[in-house]
């Protein structure tokens, strides 16, 4: 029995379990020898006894540091989505002994700087990171230092690494099909920078659907990057043009705020003189406009699955196994279920 007095230890819990303190270890860290009977029978052993890792020792002992680190754009915290993507990492992290930090980036800094920090610094033991590249280069200094990581968002450059995306493509195309169901034939769309990879989906999806469903294109000079104000301002001159747009397709929740309120400075009604399409990542954007048609991103999923495949990576699983992708959950299913 232990002495009260002193923190539970690794020993502590390979006593009470009549495990060796290397499997309970490997157990804690969620490695793919240890089968799931045995994690459970240690996670909650520690649980009860409130076990907490020495970080300091485990670094010295193994050159571990039982972290996580998330490269995150201070910029794109949109309606939820930053919270609720770090929700989903922390379910995902839960009696894993694994412990979630943050590094902060922006799109006016060098991306590779948190990147080479966590590197140099060894402060974690892999790197979660948004917003990718089609060659992006934090993925080709990561896969030079062969070093752990997961990508919100897939690469176009041949290179084979874990990553969880959204099917962009198939939203936009089900998106357009259902403004053409409703008699929509002039489309306006606000879409990512070129520079990101999804912006190639995106674009992919809706050259398809245009083609498909007989509807034109509509230029908007903004982006997802656009403050919201002046999305406001382009979505009020847009609707006074002399052919204006009859339709909007949005990629994220702010983004339809905003474009609502642009149509409606412009004196024009929404579900009357155009509608509108968004992606969202939270019921929100139903409670203030239930009147927008609206796909869910699963961004909790998505934290859970870039987690899972981190702490996998880390055990030395392929990479090749630990790629996914989430499909848009229409609000009214019924009327996307045809497009596939």
């Amino acid at each position: 029995m232990r002495d009260g007095n002193l923190p539970p230890t690794l020993k502590t819990i390979a006593f009470m379990t009549g495990l060796s303190t290397t499997s309970v270890s490997r157990a804690l860290s969620d490695a793919p020898d240890i089968g799931p009977e045995t994690k459970e029978r240690v996670r909650l052993v520690a649980s009860q006894i409130g076990y907490q890792p020495n970080r300091a020792g485990l670094r010295l002992r193994t050159g571990r540091t039982s972290v996580l680190a998330l490269v995150l754009n201070v910029d794109d915290e949109i309606m939820g989505f930053t919270s609720q993507m770090i929700f989903g990492i922390s379910q995902a992290l839960k009696d894993t002994g694994y412990n979630l930090i943050v590094s902060p980036s922006s799109h006016d800094s060098d991306p590779l700087l948190p990147v080479r920090n966590i590197l140099q610094s060894r402060s974690a033991d892999g790197v979660i990171i948004m917003r990718t590249a089609p060659d992006d280069r934090r993925v080709q200094l990561l896969l030079e230092k062969d070093f752990p990581f997961v990508t919100h968002g897939r690469t176009d450059s041949g290179w084979t690494h874990p990553f969880h995306d959204f099917d962009n493509e198939s939203f936009v195309y089900q998106a357009v099909g259902k403004l053409a169901g409703r008699g929509r034939r002039r489309l306006a769309i606000i879409r990512p920078p070129r520079d990101l990879t999804y912006a190639a989906h995106i674009a992919a999806g809706l050259e398809r659907g245009l083609r498909d469903f007989g509807m034109t294109e509509v230029s908007l000079p903004v982006s997802i990057d656009t403050p919201l104000l002046d999305v406001r301002a382009a979505m009020d001159r847009a609707m006074r043009a002399p052919e204006p747009p009859d339709a909007v397709l949005c990629v994220s929740a702010s983004l339809a705020v905003a474009v609502s309120a642009g149509v409606e400075m412009a004196g024009k009604e929404i579900g009357k003189d155009l509608d509108i399409v968004s992606k969202q990542v939270s019921p929100a954007l139903n409670w203030m406009r239930p009147e927008i048609l609206t796909a869910d991103e699963d961004v909790h999923l998505a934290g859970r699955e870039m987690a899972r495949a981190l702490m996998a990576r880390i055990a030395g699983a392929d990479a090749r196994s630990l790629q996914t992708l989430s499909h848009p959950v229409w609000k009214n299913p019924e009327a996307a279920s045809h497009l596939r």
